[in-house]
């Protein structure tokens, strides 16, 4: 089905799913579900290729999720098809990039660990949830999910200053922790 939009595309008809975006626009549950049909097979080839193994169902999820929030925002200035798979290569980006993030949270935290104790993802999760909520959510923010202080200060609705502040308390009940599992 994709090469036959890119085909009719190329032909200089438009985009072939334009009249089904407009009604999903205008809240079409049925034009929206065609244009999941019509679309899924790319989306799936390109999460399979850039995202990560075994999550490639999350991912294309993830995608029209976020296509759903922005659709009233789309302006036909691409074909939808394009436009839907430029989301999912950034949904795919930011999957890599947080798993990245926390495989190198787990190794900072190995190394402060010591010789002999390795910290696997779940004891990483496990040391996350012990913290206090406010300091937690700061700490995911920024140095698992990779957003700068700044937005996690609008995504937290408080000061930058406080931010930096739970994020410091952060690590150090982190470091904390780790110390106290050693000693045991």
């Amino acid at each position: 089905m994709a090469s036959d939009l890119t085909t009719l595309h190329r032909m200089g008809t438009g985009d072939p799913l334009r009249r089904h975006v407009e009604a999903a626009v205008e809240g079409d549950d049925v034009a929206f579900s065609y244009l999941v049909s019509a679309t899924q097979p790319a989306v799936w080839r390109l999460c399979s290729a850039l995202g990560s193994t075994g999550v490639e169902e999350d991912l294309v999820q993830e995608t029209y999720l976020r296509a759903i929030k922005s659709l009233a925002g789309f302006r036909f200035e691409v074909p939808f098809q394009a436009w839907l798979l430029s989301i999912a290569r950034r949904v795919c980006a930011d999957d890599v990039r947080r798993r990245t993030r926390a495989r190198r949270l787990a190794d900072r935290l190995d190394r402060f660990a010591g010789d002999g104790v390795a910290l696997d993802h779940e004891s990483v999760d496990h040391l996350l949830d012990a913290l206090e909520p406010d300091r937690r959510d700061a700490f995911v923010l920024t140095q698992v999910m990779g957003l700068s202080y700044e937005e996690a200060a609008e995504v937290m609705d408080c000061p930058i200053g406080t931010v930096r502040s739970r994020v410091a308390r952060a690590r150090a009940d982190l470091a904390a922790s780790v110390s106290r599992t050693l000693a045991v």
